[in-house]
């Protein structure tokens, strides 16, 4: 995780953003392939992985829930509102205790609340999904939760390396998006869970834009990972919801990998 850095490959256009790096949600747990049962200590925080900067305060999500197999377990019982510490503020953020017993695909989704970002007079909803897998078996990381847009990925979430590629087709309404604007960042620092913080300082220095993938006709993006870590992809604006208590809302879809050297 601690070998990231930036490349360049898309499928459709790739371009540099003016704009100052992402929001991402977070949905955090360090490794994504177990061998072994386990219970997860499962992070929801919403913030700047790449530049590390400031951690915006969630509030409860509107849905939390896992599927594996054809089985959906709701998991809003099981948060518990807990204070992240970023390196320059502290912000409200969500924990889990999730147990992974049998082998296969654990897909989590986060539908969070809007966020109100009072810079620019708009909500935010950034739909996330993060994958683990258990004893080497896949069992369904490609098929669709059926959320309102989303990211369906094309290689293994979880089993990506450094150097390679990875692609996702975004949908909203499980229809393809056509020409969504893709912003990718990586986790720049150490996650403490313990402490529930961001390091006070990064891996290396990041881009001074955002780097942008667009979507191909087919609402397929694809994005070279040159260095081995933890990826985000947030396709801004897919989801078919527009408004929220009267605001402009971006319904985005999240997609969180991890790279491994080969």
């Amino acid at each position: 995780m601690k070998k990231t850095t930036l490349a360049l490959l898309s499928t459709a256009a790739l371009s540099f953003s003016a704009a100052s790096h992402a929001h991402f949600q977070m949905a955090y747990t360090p490794e994504m392939q177990l061998a072994k049962p386990a219970t997860l200590d499962m992070k929801l925080v919403f913030g700047h992985p790449m530049e590390n900067g400031h951690v915006m305060d969630m509030e409860k999500p509107l849905e939390f829930f896992v599927q594996f197999k054809d089985k959906r377990t709701d998991l809003m019982a099981k948060l518990k509102e807990i204070s992240w510490q970023g390196p320059e503020n502290k912000a409200k953020a969500y924990q889990a205790d999730v147990k992974v017993q049998r082998n296969g695909d654990y897909i989590f989704a986060v539908v969070p609340t809007p966020y109100y970002e009072k810079n620019e007079d708009v909500y935010i909803q950034q739909i996330t999904k993060s994958f683990v897998n258990k004893g080497a078996m896949p069992t369904g990381w490609e098929e669709p939760l059926g959320l309102k847009t989303e990211i369906l990925p094309l290689n293994k979430p979880y089993q990506v390396f450094a150097g390679g590629t990875f692609s996702g087709k975004v949908v909203s309404n499980g229809k393809p998006v056509a020409g969504a604007e893709c912003e990718v960042e990586f986790v720049n620092t150490d996650i403490n869970l313990e402490k529930n913080a961001f390091g006070k300082t990064n891996y290396r220095e990041a881009p001074q834009s955002a780097i942008v993938a667009f979507t191909d006709e087919n609402g397929v993006f694809t994005f070279g990972l040159p260095k081995a870590g933890t990826w985000g992809f947030a396709c801004l604006g897919t989801g078919p919801d527009t408004e929220y208590q009267g605001k402009e809302l971006s319904q985005d879809a999240v997609i969180w990998v991890q790279a491994k050297e080969l």
